[in-house]
Formats: structure tokens, C-alpha cells, sequence
């Protein structure tokens, strides 16, 4: 039992670090059996040091010269040493001479004669004294302001680092374990384990788990944001946006600048025509007021042809289309009728029947795949006329006003516009002159009539 507990104690001091022999002074054994047990430990250490000395010492007087090399070579410590490598590569690269080949060994020679160390000077030997006394300053015991203390645990730990037995490496696995403890230890006794920064933290999303929530579909819809991915429905959507804005910019842009174009020219001054042009535009407002813009109005999923559906979507319709407050005319004023044009609109109604059937083609393709609630409703070429007049209508005076007070554009005089300063100038330049050129490729002209009729027949 004894042998065995003295085993454990032993195994403890090899491998447990500080803390194995902190718990073997804990334990209560007698100095005797600490002594005994440290000094197996000190001479386990001197054995394993110059383990290549001893091999060396207890070789037998029969050993030949290999075996004695290599009880005497360094143990193999993962990596080949510079001497070897170097003589291998020697030995590979040029193949050593026989025996008969080579030459007698002479060794060189050898001057016995007593050599005098070189004298220093007075200066030289107190420059190498200030520069020792920098080096050892420099190591933080002198001149840093700590304390007896502070300083004194800097020597030691200083004196731990270089001494020769600090760098020895163990050879076992469990040794390396123990270093490693050792210096965790130390580490935790330094305090260099105090306030180390965290990283980020692990951002938790409640709404993952919220039973009200359908999990499926809002990890979809997460993994499709963390992606940056767009769903067709929206493409489409895009597609059809961008459209209806070409289309409705081309047909007011197209009837603002037809309509200022027919009020002015019924005659009058600037300020009848935008007097008329703002008469139009009030009675424009009365007959024909604006409405709020028709897609922002939902269509309801369960939408159909049945007479109480049709009646719910246009009663939803007329209360959302409620038109805007504006400036009411005065009593008694006599208003024009709004401003038409129906040879414009018929000249035209090809073009926007197209484009309409086109829009519609892009809509019903939308709503079979974007969701109930962002579902739009088609369009109506009578809808789109009656916004564009209710758009356009305030506009007309401020076209008239912008057309009458532009300035015109008038083209520089050329070559040809320039006055002439003589009679014969002026026919010369009456008619530029035209050159005529032939084509390359001429198949018939005079030479070949020249030829045709002198030739040899």
C-alpha cells in the first residue's frame, strides 16, 4: 500500500504542475517523505536532462564505436538536427572516396606559442560598462518606478525564463499536459485571465418561435431577405409600374401640348388664351373632378361576377374614389364646356386601345402570382382618359404661357445665307451645284460603244 501511495504521490509531482505539489504540501506527509519524494523527482529530471551522458557512462568495455554514437546522440525530438541535414546533403550530392583513393589525414598546423588579448582602452572598457548597465535596464528592473515588490517579482520571473532548465520540453504526452497546466496556472495567479473582451453576442429572434406565427413560411421569407432575393410576383410588379408610368406620362404629355395648341390658336391676345384656358379648366373640375389614383384600390380574392359581388367592388370603389376639394366656381358664372377634341382621341385610339390591352395582359399575369392583398385591378381606357383631362386641365394656361414667351430658335447663317456681294455671286449661288456620281461597278459606256462599233465584227 505504501509502495503504491508512493507511486501516486510520484506520478502527482511528475505531471500535476504547481498544483500537484501544492496538494502533496496539503496532504499532510512528514518532511522526510517530501524530502525523499523531491529528491526522486530532481533526479528524475538530471537523468532525463543527460540521459545521453549516462547511456555513455554505463556502456559496456565491448560496445563498438556505432553503439557508443549512438547511445551518445540526442534523443530524436521531431525534427533533424542542422549537422545531420547538412552532412546528408554532402553525402548525397558527391559519394565519399574509397579507402585506396584517399589521401593521409595530416592535421594542420598548430601555433603553441602564448598570444597576448588585445589591450582596451580606459574608454572603450567604460562604453562596454554604460552599455551592459543599458541592457540591464532596459529589462524593466531599474529606472520603470515599481516597487521592491514588483521589481522583485520581475527578477524572478526573469530568472525563471532564462534559466537553463526553463526551456527543457518534455517528451511525453502527459508531461506536455503538465507544462500546460503549469503555465494556466501561472497565467491565472498573474491575473491575465481578468477582463477578456467577449465577442458578439448570439442574436436570438423571438418571432421564430411565436405559435402565432406560421414557422415555415417566415424562415422562407428571412432566408429570401438574408439572399436579397426578389419574388417574381414583385418582378412583375416592377414591369408593370414602369409601364403604366410610360404610358400615362406619354398620353398627358400628348394632350397638354395638343390642347394648348388648339386653344391658341382660336386668336387673341396672351391673356384671353390663358383666361380661356383657365374657364376649360374650372369647368373641368366641375364636370369631371379628380379622384384618388384607382391603384391604391384592393381587390378582394373572393371577387366574382355575381351581381352582390359586383355591387360590394362598386360601392368600395365609389367610396374610396372620392373626389378632391378644390376652389368651387363663382354664382352665376358661365362656364364652357370641358375641352375636347374627338378627331385627336380617334387619331389616337389605336395606339391607346393597344396599349391598355397590353397593360391589362401584364396585370392579369401579376395577380397570378402576387398575393390576395396586393392584387390589382385592370385598367379602362375611359378611366385613364378622365384622369388625364382632370390632370392636365390646370396645366393648359401655364403651357400657353411657357409656348408664347419661349424664345424661338433661329439657325445660323451659313455658306449659302451670307449676302453676295455681286451679280455673278448671287446666280452662282443661286443653285448649289449637283455631282453625280457613278457607280464603281460600270457596266456599259463609251469605250465599250466605241469598241462595239469599230471593232472586228
Amino acid at each position: 500500500m505504501s509502495r503504491r501511495l508512493e507511486q501516486a504521490t510520484e506520478e502527482a509531482l511528475l505531471t500535476g504542475g504547481t498544483s500537484g505539489r501544492r496538494a502533496i504540501e496539503d496532504a499532510g506527509f512528514s518532511d522526510e517523505l517530501k524530502e525523499k519524494l523531491l529528491d526522486k523527482v530532481r533526479d528524475a529530471k538530471f537523468r532525463n536532462k543527460y540521459s545521453g551522458a549516462f547511456a555513455q557512462a554505463g556502456m559496456p568495455a565491448a560496445a563498438g564505436q556505432g553503439t557508443r554514437g549512438i547511445a551518445a546522440a540526442q534523443p530524436w525530438a521531431g525534427e533533424e538536427a542542422t549537422d545531420d541535414a547538412v552532412l546528408r546533403m554532402l553525402d548525397d550530392a558527391k559519394k565519399p572516396l574509397g579507402p585506396a583513393s584517399r589521401g593521409k589525414f595530416e592535421p594542420p598546423p598548430v601555433d603553441m606559442r602564448i598570444k597576448r588579448e588585445r589591450p582596451v582602452s580606459a574608454g572603450q572598457r567604460m562604453a562596454n560598462a554604460r552599455d551592459r548597465a543599458q541592457t540591464y535596464a532596459g529589462l524593466g528592473v531599474k529606472g520603470t518606478g515599481l516597487t521592491d515588490q514588483e521589481k522583485e517579482d520581475r527578477r524572478n520571473q526573469f530568472r525563471e525564463r532564462f534559466s537553463p532548465g526553463a526551456r527543457g520540453m518534455p517528451d511525453s504526452v502527459t508531461g506536455i499536459a503538465a507544462l500546460a497546466n503549469e503555465r494556466i496556472e501561472d497565467a491565472i495567479a498573474r491575473g491575465q485571465f481578468k477582463n477578456i473582451p467577449r465577442g458578439k453576442g448570439v442574436e436570438r429572434d423571438t418571432r421564430a418561435n411565436n405559435p402565432f406565427i406560421d414557422t415555415t413560411e417566415y424562415i422562407m421569407n428571412k432566408m429570401i431577405q438574408r439572399q436579397e432575393i426578389v419574388p417574381p410576383w414583385i418582378e412583375k410588379q416592377q414591369d408593370l409600374v414602369k409601364q403604366l408610368g410610360t404610358f400615362r406620362a406619354r398620353l398627358r404629355n400628348d394632350w397638354k401640348r395638343h390642347a394648348a395648341r388648339m386653344i391658341a390658336s382660336k386668336g387673341g391676345s396672351l391673356m384671353e388664351q390663358m383666361q380661356r384656358a383657365e374657364q376649360h379648366a374650372k369647368a373641368e373640375k366641375v364636370h369631371n373632378p379628380r379622384y384618388r389614383n384607382v391603384d391604391q384600390i384592393p381587390v378582394p380574392a373572393s371577387s366574382s361576377d355575381d351581381p352582390v359581388m359586383v355591387k360590394m367592388r362598386q360601392q368600395a370603389q365609389q367610396a374610396a374614389e372620392k373626389p378632391t376639394t378644390g376652389p368651387d366656381p363663382e354664382p352665376g358664372e358661365v362656364l364652357p364646356p370641358p375641352f375636347r377634341d374627338p378627331e385627336w382621341e380617334k387619331a389616337e385610339s389605336a395606339y391607346m386601345n393597344l396599349a391598355i390591352d397590353n397593360l391589362n395582359a401584364m396585370t392579369r399575369s401579376y395577380n397570378l402570382m402576387a398575393p390576395d392583398l396586393a392584387k390589382k385591378p385592370y385598367f379602362s381606357l375611359e378611366r385613364e382618359m378622365a384622369a388625364c383631362f382632370a390632370d392636365v386641365a390646370p396645366q393648359l394656361a401655364g403651357e400657353i404661357k411657357e409656348r408664347a414667351t419661349r424664345p424661338k430658335q433661329t439657325a445660323g447663317l451659313g455658306a449659302m445665307d451670307k449676302p453676295s456681294t455681286s451679280i455673278l455671286e448671287h446666280f452662282r449661288q443661286a443653285e448649289s451645284p449637283r455631282i453625280h456620281l457613278e457607280a464603281d461597278g460600270k457596266v456599259y459606256g463609251f469605250r465599250e460603244w466605241w469598241r462595239d462599233i469599230w471593232g472586228r465584227r
